[in-house]
C-alpha cells in the first residue's frame, strides 16, 4: 500500500503522435524536445504520454501487435542523419501528410520502414552497445514476429501457413538462421527508439519533468503473446481458439457496450506462477517511466467476458480478476489506476487495497448527484490524479458547446457552487473564459495531481478531439499539434495556476 504525503503537481497529456513534426507523425526529435522546454516553462512536472506500442486496428495504441514494442513511427530522421545513418533526401521529398494537422497512417505504413531500413545498412554491426543489445535477446520474439509478418503480406498470424502459423519451435529456429538480417532490422528499430527515448527522458528529467506513460490492460489478437503463448496467457480452448473476447458492459459511451475484441487473460493459469508474465510487464514499464497509467484498471478485480459468438458486448458477463494479489509489493511504483467505467464495491476494495490514485475526471461529474465523486469539491483524501477530460472524452470546449439549453443551466449553477466553494473565479463571459475556470478550479481542488490534455489547454473545439470510443475513422488518433501552439501567454498562465495552487 502507497503511503505518505505526495507533492501537489500538475501536468499536461500530449500523445507523442501527436508532436509538431515535419515527417507526418510526432517523434522524439525537435518537436518533442520543444514540448519539455514548454512544459518547464509552464510550471508543469508531468508529461503524460499515450502507449508508445505500435498501433494496430483503427491505427489504436491500444489494439497493438505486441504488449512491450516501441512505435518505430515515432524514431526521428533527423537524429539519424546527425549519426550518418540517414541522409536528408532520404525523407524530406516524402508526402507525408493531407493536412499538417492530422497523421496519414497509411503514408507512415508505406515509407517509414523504408528509410529505417536504409538507416539500418549504413549501421555499424560491431557496435558494442549493439552487440549487447542482441545477446540479451531484447525485442526478440516482436522482430521475429515482424519478419514473418513482412513474408506473409502482412496477414494476421492466423493466416499464415503451417508451421509458422503454430510457431513450431523447430520451424521458427530454421526461420531466425535464414532470414537473421530481416529479423535484426526490427530489433533494429527498437534499439533505435530507445537511444532516441532514453535521451529525451534524461532531457525532461534535467527540466524537472516526470513522464507518465499508459499500459494498455488488454492486447491484440494479431499479437506476438496470443501467436507463441496463448495457452499460457489467455481463455482459450485445446486447440487455442479464442473463447472470450474483452469489452465493458453498456456505459455512457454505448448502449450496447464496447466489444473491445482483445483476449482475456486466464487469471487462474497466470496465479500459478506468481503473474510472472504480467509483473515483467509492470517492471519493464518503469524502465521507459516515471509514472504508469494503468488502463481500465478495473478489470483486475472483475472483467467483462464476452462470448465469441456475441454480436455485442451486452452478451457479456463479469468474471473474477486477480485482485490485489497481482499487485502485492509493487505498492511503491508510481502507478496510476483509470478506475473509470462501472464501479462497485470489489473495485473500491482493490483501489484501498493497493493505495493508487485514481482518476477524477470533470466531465463525469454533472449528472445532479451533489456526491459525485468527480466533483472537485469531493475530492477530499487527495490521492487522486485529476482530468478535464481523458483521451476519450469530447475537448473540454466540445462538452460545453454540446449541451441542450436545460443541461446547460444546470450546469453553470453546479459550476459556479463548486466555484465559490474553492474560491476561483467564475468566468462564463466566453467559453475560452469558461475553460479556464475549470482548469482552475482542478487546480485548486485537494487532487495531489492534476493533468489537462493539451487541447484543453487551448480550448479547441471537437475537430481536436483524439478518440471517440466504439468508432473507427481517420478522425481517431490523428491529431496534431504545430509548433504555432506553444504559446508563451498560455505557458505564462499555467505557471501563475501552478504557483498560485502550489503545483
Amino acid at each position: 500500500m502507497q503511503t505518505g504525503k505526495k507533492e501537489r503537481r500538475a501536468g499536461v497529456l500530449m500523445p507523442v503522435s501527436s508532436l509538431p513534426s515535419d515527417c507526418g507523425i510526432g517523434t522524439l526529435g525537435a518537436g518533442a524536445y520543444a514540448f519539455i522546454d514548454w512544459l518547464h516553462a509552464a510550471g508543469m512536472k508531468i508529461w503524460q504520454v499515450l502507449p508508445l506500442l505500435p498501433t494496430g486496428y483503427g491505427d489504436s495504441p491500444y489494439q497493438s501487435c505486441a504488449a512491450d514494442a516501441l512505435n518505430p513511427y515515432f524514431i526521428d530522421f533527423a537524429t539519424l542523419v546527425q549519426e550518418s545513418l540517414l541522409d536528408e533526401s532520404d525523407y524530406k521529398s516524402v508526402d507525408w501528410s493531407y493536412d499538417e494537422r492530422r497523421v496519414d497512417y497509411g503514408k507512415q505504413f508505406e515509407h517509414k520502414i523504408a528509410i529505417l531500413q536504409k538507416a539500418f545498412v549504413r549501421f555499424d554491426k560491431n557496435c558494442v552497445s549493439w552487440k549487447a543489445f542482441l545477446s540479451e535477446s531484447k525485442y526478440a520474439d516482436y522482430a521475429l514476429f515482424m519478419s514473418l509478418k513482412t513474408k506473409f503480406s502482412y496477414a494476421p498470424w492466423t493466416g499464415w501457413v503451417e508451421p509458422y502459423r503454430s510457431a513450431d519451435p523447430f520451424a521458427l529456429t530454421s526461420y531466425a538462421a535464414e532470414y537473421k538480417d530481416e529479423i535484426e532490422f526490427w530489433q533494429f528499430t527498437q534499439y533505435i527508439f530507445l537511444k532516441q527515448w532514453n535521451a529525451l527522458k534524461a532531457y525532461a528529467h534535467e527540466r524537472g519533468i516526470a513522464i507518465m506513460g499508459d499500459m494498455p490492460i488488454y492486447v491484440a489478437e494479431d499479437s506476438v503473446e496470443m501467436w507463441k503463448h496463448r495457452q499460457e496467457l489467455f481463455m482459450v480452448d485445446g486447440e487455442g481458439n479464442l473463447t472470450l473476447r474483452a469489452g465493458v458492459p453498456p456505459d455512457a459511451f454505448s448502449e450496447d457496450g464496447q466489444l473491445w475484441g482483445n483476449p482475456v487473460y486466464d487469471w487462474t493459469k497466470m496465479q500459478k506462477d506468481g503473474y510472472k508474465w504480467w509483473r515483467a510487464r509492470i517492471d519493464y514499464a518503469f524502465t521507459l517511466f516515471d509514472i504508469v497509467r494503468i488502463d481500465h484498471f478495473r478489470a483486475f478485480d472483475r472483467f467483462w467476458g464476452v462470448p465469441m459468438d456475441a454480436e455485442t458486448a451486452k452478451d457479456g458477463e463479469w468474471l473474477d480478476g486477480p485482485k490485489a494479489e497481482l499487485f502485492e509489493g509493487l505498492g511503491s511504483y508510481g502507478i496510476v489506476a483509470e478506475d473509470l467505467g462501472v464501479l462497485d464495491d470489489g473495485v473500491y476494495a482493490l483501489m484501498k487495497t493497493t493505495g493508487y490514485p485514481g482518476m477524477k475526471v470533470f466531465e463525469f461529474a454533472f449528472n445532479g448527484d451533489k456526491d459525485n465523486e468527480y466533483l472537485p469539491t469531493n475530492f477530499v483524501d487527495g490521492n487522486s490524479v485529476a482530468y478535464t477530460g481523458t483521451h476519450d472524452n469530447e475537448t473540454l470546449r466540445s462538452f460545453l458547446e454540446n449541451m441542450d439549453e436545460g443541461t446547460r443551466k444546470d450546469f453553470e449553477t453546479a459550476f459556479e457552487e463548486q466555484c465559490l466553494a474553492l474560491d476561483v473565479p467564475y468566468l462564463t463571459e466566453t467559453i475560452e473564459d469558461e475553460c479556464r475556470s475549470i482548469i482552475e478550479l482542478l487546480f485548486a481542488s485537494k487532487a495531489d495531481t492534476v493533468i489537462v490534455p493539451m487541447h484543453d489547454v487551448l480550448c479547441l473545439g471537437e475537430e481536436a478531439r483524439l478518440n471517440a470510443p466504439s468508432t473507427v475513422s481517420n478522425q481517431n488518433w490523428t491529431f496534431r499539434f504545430t509548433c504555432n501552439d506553444f504559446g508563451r501567454r498560455k505557458a505564462a498562465w499555467l505557471q501563475a495556476l501552478a504557483q498560485a495552487y502550489d503545483r
